[in-house]
């Protein structure tokens, strides 16, 4: 098996043309021999977190909305944190990888919200099995790029695909100005 991908983001290539995954940045929270599950970063929907979480909109970073983590278990809820600095975070988060952290939804937020620098709320997560990542990833389907925090709780969604491409090396920071529909070019 390749090295895990945890912490990284997937992005798709243009040839990657299903509703959902089109045009998406999805950071890998886990990925091993078996699975790996992610949530796609710039699908914001049209619900207020209070609506789906009561009280975990006050400190949501904006948008301050839920976003589709993916097609998976869509009526559950994971929620990621920013943690600052080396120390350890507070009793209900758990840091993943460098200051990205996963936050339970059920702890206390008088405790947790002080201590987190950024809040995002994802309904339902991406998954795949190991080898299924894989074989897409080999017909062209992903581009596989280092994580900025910035990219988790990033305020405009709607050009963080550009975005992260475009700030890549080489050829793979031209894929950033593929016309949306090439059709039309």
């Amino acid at each position: 098996m390749e090295s895990s991908l945890a912490g990284r983001l997937l992005v798709a290539t243009p040839e990657l043309t299903d509703d959902l995954f089109a045009r998406s940045v999805i950071l890998v929270l886990q990925h091993d021999e078996e699975t790996a599950e992610g949530v796609v970063l710039n699908r914001p929907l049209d619900a207020s977190i209070d609506d789906v979480l009561p009280g975990w909109q006050e400190g949501a970073t904006e948008p301050a909305r839920v976003f589709q983590g993916g097609p998976v278990q869509l009526d559950s809820a994971i929620g990621l944190v920013g943690v600052p600095g080396d120390s350890s975070p507070p009793p209900g988060v758990k840091r993943l990888f460098g200051a990205i952290a996963l936050v339970d939804l059920d702890a206390p937020q008088e405790i947790i919200r002080p201590e987190v620098s950024a809040l995002r709320i994802f309904a339902g997560y991406s998954g795949w099995s190991a080898e299924q990542l894989a074989d897409e990833r080999r017909a062209g389907g992903w581009y596989v790029v280092d994580t900025e925090l910035g990219d988790v709780f990033d305020g405009d969604p709607a050009t963080l695909w550009r975005r992260v491409l475009r700030r890549q090396e080489g050829p793979l920071r031209w894929v950033s100005t593929y016309p949306s529909d090439p059709d039309l070019n």
